[in-house]
């Protein structure tokens, strides 16, 4: 069996990796705990075309991690962060994609269930989530790429995605 290199198994190693993350943070976030609010089997869809708003977040969030594994070479993992900054695909648009394609998510299965619950749940969720960017993540980033965080924070808004910033070379 021929020998593979480093750089074969640090792919393998980031795929799994972010696997595992995907399962327990989004996973939890996005799936489990709105299955709970559901009541879990109980739950009975209602409003079918909401799956396709469900099936954007989830292709956003795909192009997250995508972003994260081959520009980054980490994840999204505040414990396992990229040591590379990532300003390529979804957060050339957005800052926080990753966020947004979560609140996708849930707020289509609002939709798909009409439920009132998780609605409330997904303005919780946003909420914590711009807690978390603005008292941690932020701050973070800024401290650890300097002045590469600080130009892409003043070119590319925190929640409302715009189009690239074309520049002139």
């Amino acid at each position: 069996m021929p020998q593979r290199d480093g750089r074969a198994r640090s792919t393998t190693g980031l795929v799994i990796r972010n696997l595992i993350f995907t399962a327990l943070v989004p996973g939890t976030a996005a799936v489990y705990v709105p299955w709970l609010i559901l009541g879990g089997s109980h739950a009975r869809p209602a409003a079918w075309p909401a799956c396709a708003v469900i099936a954007a977040g989830v292709a956003l969030y795909g192009w997250c991690i995508s972003s994260f594994t081959t520009v980054g070479r980490g994840t999204p993992a505040p414990w396992d962060a990229p040591p590379r900054f990532v300003a390529a695909g979804p957060y050339r648009w957005v800052r926080n994609p990753m966020y947004i394609s979560a609140l996708t998510v849930v707020l289509g299965e609002a939709a798909l269930f009409l439920s009132l619950s998780l609605l409330l749940y997904a303005g919780a969720m946003a909420i914590f989530f711009h807690l978390f960017v603005i008292g941690y993540e932020e701050p973070t980033l800024l401290g650890r790429f300097g002045a590469t965080y600080a130009d892409y924070r003043r070119n590319v808004r925190r929640w409302l995605p715009r189009p690239p910033r074309v520049t002139s070379g």
